[in-house]
């Protein structure tokens, strides 16, 4: 395994971090816990979840995710040896079940005790804000939301000084950004230079050979000011394995359960993906393992977030972390790129 440490902090993660949030749906107990086992074998210290958790978010599940974590934690006394990553949910029609109060100093302290009790443990590592309160450009939305976007006060001073009154308290070590652009991330960051107070270390959005737009502006921003990338959704919900292209993905695969997850299902990222599956089986690797390779090894990313249903799967997945593309590769990759930039944003 490789590892990096959380930017501005002694945190060392491991390069590969352990989605979860099949976990509770797709996923049963017994097999999260084989999961979190198995990738302990390999080194793999990173683990993420959020309240919000098992996807396709409902009132009956939400939150299952965690408390499988947290059984996990109760049943093998390994607390020490992980470095557990969550988040708060924001507002939306989808999370009104949870709450409808965005990120008000009570909602992070309400969603964050709760989480504590369900993850069994004192403390978070990385506490995280899932996406921003207000509406923006997230979650594949390419134009800006220009009425939408009016109604919203800000509040970044409020959110900062109540992170770090939680970082104070000891529940929390570290805070991060998720789904967020650059003028947000900015701000975050200026807001806790001006105040002197602790600042976000990471920003977790997705990032995969069908989606490229970190590299857009925010990389600038992620370089420059030291905040790293924990990169989401690498295999484009199962479509960069080349299963669905080939007709292999079984029954139970996430878009044939769920196929209104649709972001990396166009006919443009389809395309893309085609062509993707080529220059691996060209240069004799698999394309999960192509994809998640250069996830891996782009300079900016602090940790690569990959998510399994079977054991088979998650073994494939870490052990991309052996594989080095070649200036070849990554000179086909970017020609394909070039051609059809970002099919999924």
């Amino acid at each position: 395994m490789k590892y990096t440490t959380l930017p501005n902090t002694d945190i060392k993660v491991s390069k590969i971090c352990l989605g979860s949030m099949t976990w509770g749906n797709q996923n049963t107990e017994e097999e999260g816990h084989s999961q979190i086992d198995y990738a302990l074998e390999q080194g793999v210290n990173f683990i993420d979840t959020a309240e919000l958790y098992p996807v396709p978010a409902t009132a009956e599940t939400s939150g299952r995710t965690s408390e499988i974590i947290g059984s996990w934690l109760k049943k093998t006394g390994k607390r020490n040896e992980v470095v557990i990553a969550s988040k708060i949910a924001g507002p939306g029609d989808y999370t009104a079940h949870i709450r409808t109060t965005g990120f008000s100093p009570n909602s992070i302290k309400e969603a964050l005790n709760s989480e504590l009790k369900r993850l069994q443990t004192d403390y978070i590592d990385l506490y995280q804000l899932h996406w921003p309160e207000r509406d923006t450009n997230k979650f594949g939305i390419r134009n800006f939301p220009y009425k939408s976007a009016q109604q919203w006060e800000e509040n970044f001073a409020e959110v900062i000084e109540e992170l770090n009154n939680q970082v104070k308290a000891g529940k929390i070590r570290q805070f991060g950004i998720s789904n967020e652009n650059s003028w947000g991330t900015m701000r975050y960051l200026q807001e806790a230079k001006d105040k002197n107070l602790q600042r976000p270390v990471t920003i977790q959005n997705a990032y995969s050979l069908l989606n490229r737009l970190f590299e857009y502006d925010l990389v600038e921003v992620s370089m420059r000011e030291d905040i790293g990338l924990l990169a989401y959704s690498p295999m484009g919900f199962g479509v960069l394995s080349g299963k669905y292209i080939k007709g292999i993905a079984k029954d139970n695969a996430r878009l044939k359960l769920h196929p209104r997850f649709a972001r990396y299902s166009s006919e443009q990222s389809t395309e893309a993906t085609k062509q993707y599956l080529k220059i691996a089986e060209d240069n004799g690797i698999t394309l999960a393992q192509m994809s998640l390779a250069f996830v891996n090894q782009q300079p900016f990313v602090t940790s690569n977030i990959i998510g399994a249903t079977s054991l088979e799967q998650l073994k494939e997945n870490i052990a991309s972390i052996n594989l080095d593309l070649n200036e070849e590769v990554l000179e086909a990759i970017d020609a394909v790129h070039n051609v059809m930039p970002n099919p999924a944003p």
